[in-house]
């Protein structure tokens, strides 16, 4: 594994996901391990206006342009971000490649060829190293979702489109499962989805 890897977190609304990058965050900072973060959409000053349009509870933007949006945030991103710290810093993104394929090929139906070949475009050989991908079953999604206060786009869909891209991120784990860990918010308490997770960065900073 690449001493300064690239490592993304993954999952739906209200699975962990952003927890688990926020722990991971605190084991860098404690170890006084260089590291960058972003998110996507997101990123650049750019990047976090396409965001602000994109995620808008009131936008009317169709999923075509919304994924054209999503790949130009992360074209700006790849220029000045990721070229400049790749392999010198420990880079940990907030959503990433996966989730375009998750969202918009599996759970909205756009063209899985398309999208591949746009990453391809963008981003040429540059792949994470390792992926957290937290999941959550109907009931916890539910119960979560109705207690967020600040709403937007993605978190207005049914479940039968969040279950679709669950599903997913599933398969797109289950081709390279070596380079992925599941984190279970059903099962297994914070405390040991913590233990879970600091244990892989370990060994994938060894």
């Amino acid at each position: 594994m690449s001493k300064n890897p690239l490592i993304v977190f993954e999952g739906i609304e209200t699975s962990g996901k952003s927890t688990s990058l926020k722990k991971a965050i605190k084991y860098l900072k404690k170890n006084k391990i260089k590291y960058i973060t972003l998110r996507e959409p997101g990123g650049t000053n750019f990047s976090e206006k396409l965001r602000s349009l994109m995620l808008n509870k009131k936008s009317k933007l169709n999923y075509k342009t919304d994924l054209f949006l999503f790949m130009a945030s992360r074209s700006e991103n790849f220029d000045k971000i990721l070229k400049e710290n790749y392999k010198k810093k420990v880079i940990l993104i907030d959503r990433f490649v996966d989730s375009t394929l998750a969202y918009q090929h599996y759970g909205l139906g756009l063209d899985k060829d398309l999208i591949l070949k746009m990453n391809k475009f963008l981003l040429g050989n540059l792949k994470p190293n390792f992926t957290f991908l937290n999941v959550v079953n109907k009931r916890n999604l539910v119960k979560r979702l109705n207690l967020r206060k600040n709403i937007n786009k993605y978190d207005n869909f049914n479940y039968n489109f969040y279950n679709k891209v669950q599903k997913g991120f599933l398969k797109i784990a289950s081709k390279n499962k070596s380079k992925y860990l599941i984190l279970d918010s059903n099962k297994d308490n914070l405390k040991i989805i913590e233990n879970k997770l600091i244990n892989k960065i370990e060994n994938i900073l060894k």
